[in-house]
């Protein structure tokens, strides 16, 4: 029981920090990131939710997803602040703008091949 409450959290961490990584990316991005992965990830964090509710408790499965969440957004908080101590803003910016072409460009070669 316990190591399937384990993975009901790491499925919902997973796929809710997908959901949460679209905030990152320019809304140029943002919309392709969504579109293509984030549709994906809000529907494994959904199914989540049901194979939570499904196996465990209605207090368990709400007590898991409000941790996940805290989870993502703590890890995104602290990763962020120890990203812009250690490079600066300058670097973090021009790294974010060559992953953001990167991403167009692998969903342009996905769409097309």
């Amino acid at each position: 029981m316990i190591i399937k409450y384990l993975s009901f959290l790491l499925g919902l961490i997973w796929s809710y920090s997908f959901i949460r990584t679209q905030s990152i990316f320019s809304t140029k991005t943002a919309l392709l990131f969504k579109f293509f992965i984030s549709k994906v990830s809000w529907i494994t964090f959904i199914l989540a939710c049901y194979f939570g509710f499904k196996n465990f408790s209605i207090k368990s499965t709400l007590i898991g997803i409000i941790i996940s969440i805290i989870l993502v957004h703590l890890m995104f908080f602290f990763s962020g602040k120890f990203l812009e101590n250690k490079f600066g803003e300058k670097k973090l910016i021009q790294v974010k703008t060559v992953l953001e072409y990167a991403l167009l460009i692998f969903i342009v070669y996905y769409v097309i091949f």
